[in-house]
């Protein structure tokens, strides 16, 4: 089969971000903060929890727990995927990390304040399943599309990742809010037991859809498994490594990518928790702004793809990235539901978007004719989850030393700033090989 520009191809390619985007929306936008701030408290209802008989802040340990997670993948994730690209079993490791975060997921049904300590495992180790798929499945990039459709590509898998979130958070936002419809009581909703059941419907969800692009994505080699290939994966690896620091642009790119990456992942896992507890804003008002939020996502992404076109990726990037410093200078103002509400949208705008034309601009920098994209897309992956941990973690830290979640914003309008700056440096080119 022609696995390049295969129309049938691009859809099922796409379809592991219907089936994995929704642990981003329900998991760590939506439902489970929400969840988690109403049962992560102290015996006396405050935000101190005991973890493993240590006294935590509840948000902090929230963002530790992304950090911990983010930086376990940063240390396995350059070995298994030189392990992948020298053996050739590159479906096989996305099948272990997208089943690892589905059932992780699926392990949320038994949350309840008694088992904070194993649920947060589970919690980490759901971002690590999702964190270590798609390292995988973005290397099948170049493998099945032709630079000049990487930023189409690229914008058609987040396009298929929103709109497959948003209709089960919509059924699991009708299930929570309308029990009665599913057979359930108001009780079940108070209880928590719906918004348990919707953390296992991730789960379901996330497993089931997975199987079309592990259906028709290129197959593994057949080769047998041998101790040998560690050494020898690691020793590509280097190689990898080698190469990136040759090539000049990349290296300006990726620099710039881990300073303004930081501040993007860190809105997105901490702005629930933000408008919860300094603006006090309602439940259902900000679920429907998520909610928004996913849905002007859509056009956003393909608003990137339109903008690299047009002017070029650096450029494109260079404008996200700026409404990007706008969104924690705005958040450290704000003091109204109607002003997190406008915050909000500008986020909705470039969320999606700067993370497809990131993703499709690595893409195009990558040399041609290369077998290990997947120690490639490591490299990448392992930027961003550092750039998770650091983020988060300094989040974290300020918010435990200050008590304010609202001073610890102002760190990331430092990060958005400096990636605007380093981005300059790239050339602003819509293909960047042979030029």
């Amino acid at each position: 089969m022609n696995f390049i520009n295969n129309k049938r191809i691009w859809n099922a390619w796409s379809m592991y971000d219907w089936a994995n985007s929704v642990h981003n929306l329900v998991i760590t936008t939506v439902i489970f903060p929400i969840y988690y701030h109403a049962t992560a408290v102290g015996v006396d209802g405050s935000d101190k929890v005991l973890f493993f008989g240590f006294e935590v802040n509840n948000n902090s340990l929230y963002s530790f727990t992304i950090s911990a997670a983010a930086m376990t993948l940063v240390l396995l994730s350059p070995i298994l995927t030189s392990i992948a690209d020298y053996s050739g079993r590159r479906k096989m490791f996305m099948k272990f990390f997208c089943y690892l975060g589905a059932a992780s997921c699926a392990y949320f049904y038994f949350f309840t304040k008694e088992s904070l300590n194993s649920v947060m495992i589970a919690f980490g180790l759901s971002i690590v399943g999702w964190g270590g798929s798609i390292v995988f499945y973005n290397s099948y990039i170049p493998q099945i599309a032709t630079e000049d459709n990487f930023d189409k590509l690229s914008a058609k898998g987040f396009v298929f990742g929103y709109i497959g979130s948003v209709i089960l958070l919509v059924f699991n936002l009708l299930m929570i809010l309308k029990p009665e419809l599913f057979g359930l009581s108001e009780a079940d909703s108070k209880s928590g037991l719906t918004s348990r059941i919707a953390f296992l419907t991730v789960g379901i969800w996330w497993f089931g859809f997975a199987q079309i692009p592990f259906y028709f994505l290129p197959k593994d080699n057949s080769k047998k498994f041998e101790l040998s290939w560690i050494k020898k994966g690691i020793k590509e690896l280097r190689s990898v490594i080698i190469e990136v620091r040759q090539n000049k642009i990349l290296t300006k790119f990726l620099t710039a990518y881990f300073t303004y990456y930081l501040g993007v992942m860190t809105v997105i896992y901490v702005a629930t928790l933000f408008a919860e507890d300094e603006l006090k804003i309602p439940r259902d008002g900000l679920i429907a702004t998520l909610l928004v939020i996913q849905l002007v996502a859509i056009p956003g992404s393909y608003l990137a793809s339109y903008l690299s076109k047009k002017f070029g990726n650096s450029v494109g990037l260079r404008i996200q990235v700026f409404i990007w410093f706008l969104v924690p200078l705005g958040a450290y103002f704000t003091t109204t539901a109607t002003q997190f509400y406008v915050i909000a949208g500008m986020v909705g705008l470039v969320m999606g978007g700067i993370q497809s034309l990131s993703r499709s601009t690595f893409a195009k920098l990558i040399p041609e004719d290369i077998k290990h994209t997947a120690s490639y897309f490591s490299l990448y992956d392992i930027l961003e989850k550092a750039s998770i941990t650091t983020g988060t973690f300094i989040f974290g830290y300020l918010n435990a030393i200050t008590g304010s979640m609202r001073t610890s914003i102002l760190f990331l309008m430092v990060a958005f700033f400096l990636g605007f700056i380093l981005l300059m440096r790239v050339p602003s080119k819509t293909v960047y090989h042979d030029k």
